[in-house]
């Protein structure tokens, strides 16, 4: 998702505690190191003895925690440039009351874009408690896949999600997997995936 640029919320540093927080971050890349990239979050009994110990309210470093635990998601993100091409897909799924799309995908010279689209009947009384969804795109590991944009209306949603670096030209066979999550930022699948075939 689109980032607003963040800005350092006061002027004022105490350079005395400057080595402490070089400190800080070493222990966190000792961290990563140690856990292979996927250190998890502490119980919640963990943090409570932490802050008990250390002087820290529980809720603050419950959220010191989950800020570490979602690192991936402040990874820069590319922003495509350099249009090239339309490559057509043209596939659509079909699960339960969803009607799942994926048209084409734009190709740029640093990055490629597949737009992911959403369709539902509104005049099913059931769908009228309808909430929005969160997929996440996977299409293999040498890839990095984020949510640009997306929109909704009555009936109808459209996600965006960036591709870098950008898909071969010739898509025929590739997967694009969309893995639904409870939340944006979040590690918990719901366990539904849409996976549209390119041929």
């Amino acid at each position: 998702m689109k980032r607003m640029p963040f800005e350092r919320p006061t002027e004022h540093y105490d350079e005395g505690v400057y080595h402490i927080d070089e400190q800080i971050c070493k222990l966190l890349k000792e961290r990563k190191k140690l856990s292979n990239q996927n250190p998890g979050y502490p119980p919640f009994e963990y943090i409570e003895k932490w802050a008990a110990d250390y002087d820290f309210y529980p809720d603050y470093l419950k959220l010191v925690f989950g800020a570490l635990l979602n690192e991936q998601y402040f990874k820069p993100v590319v922003k495509p440039t350099g249009f090239r091409k339309h490559i057509p897909v043209l596939k659509s799924v079909e699960q339960g009351e969803f009607f799942y799309t994926v048209t084409s995908v734009r190709q740029y010279d640093n990055a490629s874009v597949v737009t992911f689209n959403m369709d539902w009947d509104v005049t099913n009384e059931s769908e009228q408690s309808y909430e929005l969804k969160h997929f996440e795109l996977y299409v293999g590991d040498e890839y990095d896949c984020s949510m640009d944009t997306g929109r909704s209306t009555s009936g109808h949603s459209s996600f965006n999600y960036i591709i870098s670096p950008p898909l071969p030209d010739q898509i025929q066979g590739m997967e694009f997997i969309f893995s639904e999550f409870s939340r944006p930022f979040s590690n918990k699948p719901t366990g539904q995936t849409i996976t549209i075939r390119a041929d």
